[in-house]
């Protein structure tokens, strides 16, 4: 925690600006060896929060042209101080720049490692930093908002209202308990019934928008099935707006599976078209054929697509029986042709929604349905309630939930006070996983492994 760490803040490669960060006690001072201001003056002299224009030098070698700016801490991301050199982009410079940094005393960053000196240092708390990673990682505008509002501290100042109604239960407890001379009745006054029932409700709706939460933030893994020569490639271009797949009259023409995403009302479809599913003599096609059927099991959404314009076959009936999930959509197309198909037999599927890709009939009545069958009318809009995305938190807000409902549980059996003070001590414990205040080592190292090296 005490070292200067540096790394590169910008991708890899070929870029007009490359960014080298520091950041630690060290930093300025190893600035000072390397860079040389046009304006002449040392750099302890420079102004905190300004941007300086001059060179970077190894020993007498000129390195670079850069612009270099200067942040001392403690307002700064890492409450440190912080040193970012924009060097020209590029592999090459950009590395030379970091050995540069390295060589006069800096040591490599690990993943993360800025923003865990933040939340370290007190600048952010752990769902904050959670958002920075989330904030990089987002697909769509929605869930960028959803990161935003974890970053501004929403959700941290939510738990913090928790604990702070769950502590006044603990002071009239601990009052009870230690002045029992005072008199004051066991019973919990009725303000503070209140507030058990607040937590209770906020930790159980919370922890149930996980669900939509995840969808919003990873994604729905859907999987477009059929036989060959359905339809799947011509539904995919219709629902990308443009021509991914290659599209012919020939069976079998999709070998392999196909993944793009597409955005519907700020849920991330993760598409996948796939080998039709039939019996094959074709090696490479066959191993197609055995990727469908994975991803029928692993799918969040199964898109069925069948074509109206023909008998059903027993390919067809084939790929039907291949669906072991409950999410199914049935695309029924061609409609455009005069319709031929029995879908009586196909009775896993829910609803049909007819289309013809080709014509591009039906396909923004479709992603309506899409939307609907995904959300299932059971969501409130995410724009207006508070929604968390991690895993982590919904298992600290079970505990929580569980917990408070642990402790109405003795208060109806008339059991003593006593008793509630540990189920307490256990939903404040949880609360304060989700914000970081309790993390072991090992929880803290996973989170900020997902984070690139320059964050």
């Amino acid at each position: 925690m005490f070292d200067t760490i540096a790394a590169i803040s910008t991708p890899r490669g070929e870029g007009g600006i490359g960014i080298v960060r520091m950041s630690g006690e060290d930093s300025i001072n190893i600035l000072s060896k390397i860079f040389r201001p046009i304006s002449k003056k040392k750099v302890e002299e420079l102004k905190n929060f300004t941007i300086n224009y001059g060179h970077l030098y190894s020993g007498v070698n000129l390195v670079d042209e850069v612009m270099v700016s200067i942040m001392k801490g403690p307002k700064t991301y890492t409450k440190e101080d912080i040193v970012e050199i924009n060097c020209h982009g590029g592999y090459l410079m950009t590395e030379k720049v970091l050995e540069l940094v390295l060589s006069n005393g800096a040591r490599i960053a690990e993943q993360g490692e800025f923003t865990r000196r933040a939340f370290m240092n007190g600048r952010l708390d752990l769902t904050q930093a959670e958002a920075v990673i989330d904030l990089i990682h987002g697909k769509t505008e929605r869930s960028l908002s959803l990161s935003l509002d974890q970053l501004r501290g929403d959700l941290k100042d939510q738990i913090l209202h928790l604990k702070k109604l769950l502590l006044d239960v603990v002071a009239h407890i601990n009052v009870v308990l230690d002045y029992p001379e005072e008199g004051i009745d066991d019973p919990l006054p009725e303000g503070l019934v209140g507030n058990l029932k607040e937590v209770l409700e906020t930790s159980d709706r919370l922890s149930a928008s996980y669900n939509q939460g995840k969808m919003i933030k990873e994604g729905v893994k859907t999987a477009i099935v059929g036989k060959p020569n359905v339809g799947k490639s011509s539904l995919l271009n219709s629902l990308l707006k443009e021509e991914r797949a290659i599209v012919t009259h020939i069976p079998g023409t999709t070998r392999d599976v196909i993944e793009e995403i597409i955005n519907i009302k700020g849920i991330p479809l993760i598409l996948a078209d796939t080998a039709g599913i039939r019996n094959t003599d074709d090696f490479i096609e066959n191993i197609g054929v055995e990727k469908s059927e994975k991803l029928l099991n692993d799918a969040d959404l199964i898109l069925f697509v069948v074509d109206g314009s023909r008998e059903l076959s027993e390919e067809d009936l084939r790929v039907h029986n291949s669906i072991h999930s409950e999410k199914v959509v049935g695309i029924l197309n061609k409609i455009d042709i005069e319709q031929k198909i029995d879908l009586s037999k196909l009775d896993k599927v829910g609803r049909w929604i007819e289309i013809s890709a080709k014509e591009n009939i039906g396909i923004a009545k479709m992603e309506e349905e899409i939307y609907s069958y995904i959300v299932s009318g059971k969501v409130e809009d995410s724009s207006q309630t508070l929604v968390i995305t991690n895993i982590r938190h919904r298992s600290a807000l079970v505990k929580t939930k569980e917990a408070i409902e642990n402790i109405f549980e003795t208060i109806n059996m008339g059991l003593p006070m006593d008793l509630i003070a540990v189920d307490l001590k256990e939903a404040l414990d949880a609360l304060s996983e989700v914000t970081g205040e309790i993390s072991s080592e090992d929880v803290l190292d996973h989170i900020f492994s997902n984070f690139c090296v320059g964050k």
